[in-house]
């Protein structure tokens, strides 16, 4: 049985990856996941590290967060997991999992980064198609939470919506089902790999710069 740590976003893909690699060979001693060090929340979904810390309790999985500093650079990030990598090496962790789908340019790169490492890049939902993917996971049970949408390519109110089936029939026909392309991000509260769901509580929605464009994020609570 391989030891795997899985990269972890929290969403959708990540979930159902996670699901994946328990039925399969794959032991998966790990997630792992980056927040930025001046806002504590992943610089992507904008989710509290506290709620990764809840999420992860209820998979019953053992979390790692590597804390980045703000809007790192490419070199900068890469020395952070570089080290985070050869410390998984001498712990002789087998895998690194990524939920990607179909973007051959990031597999690439996650390759390479690894590339001289014994630690091996693998990639269980790669390949699915992702209207097959969306439905898949909609009719395992899972259940999730849209935190931030490409303003560029969605509309803002979509930010803050259950990740459903009328959410994908809603989608303009250029928005990918599983938001490959970054049209939109999740965050799964509950579902069959679950001990329990993660109570939360649907904020406003803030509009952020990222990069040369705009995410408009919900703001996602522990509902206590």
């Amino acid at each position: 049985m391989a030891t795997t740590v899985l990269s972890w976003s929290g969403g959708k893909d990540a979930a159902y990856a996670l699901s994946e690699l328990r039925a399969g060979d794959d032991e998966v001693v790990e997630l792992l996941t980056t927040v930025a060090g001046d806002t504590g929340r992943s610089s992507m979904h904008g989710v509290r590290r506290s709620l990764y810390e809840r999420q992860a309790a209820a998979l019953g999985a053992d979390l790692r967060i590597v804390t980045l500093p703000p809007e790192p650079k490419d070199d900068t990030y890469e020395s952070v997991m570089g080290e985070v990598v050869a410390e998984y090496a001498n712990r002789g962790i087998d895998r690194l999992a990524f939920a990607d789908l179909f973007l051959e340019d990031v597999r690439q790169y996650r390759e390479d980064r690894l590339a001289e490492s014994p630690v091996d890049p693998t990639f269980p939902i790669w390949g699915q198609s992702t209207d097959e993917q969306a439905t898949a996971f909609l009719e395992a049970g899972f259940r999730a939470v849209v935190v931030a949408v490409d303003g560029d390519r969605l509309d803002p109110s979509f930010a803050g919506r259950p990740f459903d089936r009328e959410f994908l029939d809603s989608l303009p026909e250029t928005v990918d089902p599983c938001g490959e392309r970054g049209a939109f991000h999740t965050f799964v509260w509950d579902g069959p790999i679950f001990h329990e769901p993660v109570p939360i509580d649907v904020g406003e929605t803030v509009a952020k710069p990222v990069g040369d464009g705009t995410y408009h994020y919900s703001r996602l609570r522990a509902d206590e």
